[in-house]
């Protein structure tokens, strides 16, 4: 009960706001003030969503599968390589700027390079997923490494602990809060990534789904899936964001047991 309440406690705002908006939006367009093929009523999206449901859900496995794949690589990757600037000048001269330029040249522009590489397999999508989360997770964990108190990481050298000890007791969990950061950029990000993808060149997804109800001027289609692709980057994010508390808290208890 007490955390219902505390749930309650904080989102009660949000979904006061989101219940006005909804009412203004659906009296607007019963009075025909604003067309229902530009914004649709509340209503309709809401049974669009029912009624669509079961495709919605098709559309959303096949786009959480691709999130999920392009973020394995991108973390995975993008941690290793973060470490590796840090630790290697050279790396970071010669690779922290190819780091920098793949993220000046427009996703859409590279997407149907994607394309002929890769085809209209879901390997395109991935592909355009890590393009655009990697970069926040490689400064995460790179800006995250660099910012560890020098006065900890003297003691640690006076006390001639090998880098390694340094790295696992001292930078990475220092780095941890900033690289979870990294990771929640990215979430979102992922998202934006599959919709590109699935737009440009896909038979199934959130973002073929948008586009084919956009095509056929069914406002509250569209809504519809903007509405699951919102819910699914929530729970991406809250996910992430439990992670983060169990690991952090778990670490604390390490560092204490240590002690």
């Amino acid at each position: 009960m007490g955390k219902l309440s505390k749930w309650i406690d904080r989102y009660w705002p949000f979904a006061l706001i989101c219940l006005i908006l909804c009412g203004g939006v659906e009296i607007l367009v019963d009075r025909g003030v604003v067309p229902d093929f530009i914004i649709p009523k509340p209503s309709q999206v809401w049974h669009n969503l029912i009624d669509q449901g079961p495709a919605l859900l098709d559309h959303a496995k096949l786009t959480l599968v691709e999130v999920g794949l392009g973020l394995v690589f991108s973390i995975g990757l993008g941690v290793v390589i973060g470490v590796l600037l840090y630790y290697s000048r050279f790396m970071e001269r010669a690779f922290y700027p190819f780091v920098l330029i793949s993220q000046t040249i427009p996703t859409i522009a590279l997407s149907p390079i994607f394309v002929l590489w890769f085809g209209y397999e879901i390997w395109t999508k991935v592909a355009i997923i890590f393009l655009i989360t990697f970069f926040p997770i490689v400064v995460a964990v790179f800006d995250g490494l660099k910012r560890t108190d020098s006065e900890y990481l003297e003691l640690f050298r006076v006390m001639e602990a090998s880098r390694w000890q340094r790295f696992y007791y001292l930078q990475w969990p220092m780095a941890l809060p900033g690289i979870y950061s990294g990771i929640k950029l990215a979430v979102i990000y992922s998202l934006i990534g599959a919709v590109i993808g699935e737009w440009l060149g896909g038979n199934a997804g959130l973002g073929y789904y948008i586009r084919r109800m956009s095509s056929s001027i069914k406002a509250e289609g569209v809504f519809a899936g903007i509405i699951a692709l919102s819910v699914m980057g929530i729970v991406l994010f809250n996910l992430v964001s439990l992670l983060e508390n169990h690991s952090l808290k778990y670490l604390n208890q390490e560092r204490r047991k240590d002690r």
